[in-house]
């Protein structure tokens, strides 16, 4: 039986001002999938997530999404932001964060209702933060507040998840836990997620895909020390895969 497509990008092309962001860019996402995308900074990680989303509008070329422009897809997307913006003092608890989640099932005005409630225990048990829902937000660690933004994510029962660097902000011990979260989501959900950890993507994801404007995308985790190259601009030898991965870099 087929696989079913995700996300469908063909000749993707995206411009700031005189800046191409994006140029040519194909992608096919299949139901299921874990992919990594690395690459430099600037090198259009953020704007690729955005067009996913229909939040950023390409110049050229086209996009689908489950079968459906990407505006109509959105609520099937959950999405975590690079640096979700939140005041650390404000006194928001656990519980009103991700059931902010749930905004556009409840309505302006609107109380949320059981479901709604259900919905919320369910995602911060999945990312294991239940036991914290009358916590302020901004008390928390690093870790444990980027998993309450996946709950947050998760809240609205999306198909498609998208995490864009996820554990830029998270010491290296909870950085594993967040990836063994992940590990588990991935067997209901298709996960993307931008990274500039290049180690870590190489254990965790299923698929990488390479960017730096030009997408270099096999439908594999196995990259070649050419296509880092290309991508980095710089003489990346070798990734090794194993129990320690690491980076060989040339001289430069």
């Amino acid at each position: 039986m087929d696989e079913l497509e995700i996300v469908r990008l063909e000749d993707v092309s995206v411009k700031y001002g005189e800046v191409k962001a994006l140029e040519d860019v194909n992608l096919s996402i299949v139901q299921h999938d874990f992919l990594g995308i690395i690459g430099p900074n600037g090198g259009g990680k953020s704007t690729l997530l955005k067009v996913i989303l229909g939040l950023v509008k390409p110049i050229s070329g086209s996009v689908s999404i489950f079968g459906k422009p990407p505006e109509q897809a959105r609520s099937q997307i959950g999405y975590v932001s690079q640096h979700p913006a939140f005041d650390r003092d404000f006194p928001a608890s656990v519980w009103d964060v991700v059931m902010m989640g749930r905004y556009s099932n409840a309505g302006l005005f609107r109380r949320y209702s059981n479901e709604d409630r259900a919905a919320a225990e369910k995602a911060l048990t999945q990312v294991d933060m239940l036991g914290y829902r009358e916590n302020q937000i901004g008390r928390l660690s690093g870790g444990q507040q980027q998993r309450i933004f996946v709950a947050r994510a998760l809240v609205a029962a999306p198909k498609l998840l998208l995490l864009d660097e996820p554990t830029a902000s998270i010491d290296t011990t909870m950085q594993t836990e967040f990836y063994e979260l992940l590990e588990e989501l991935k067997k209901s959900l298709t996960i993307v997620m931008v990274s500039h950890d290049i180690g870590a993507v190489s254990i965790y994801v299923d698929k990488i895909a390479c960017l730096n404007g030009h997408l270099y995308y096999h439908g594999s985790k196995e990259i070649t020390p050419e296509i880092l190259e290309a991508t980095y601009k710089c003489p990346v030898q070798l990734i090794a895969h194993g129990t320690v991965p690491h980076r060989v870099l040339k001289e430069h």
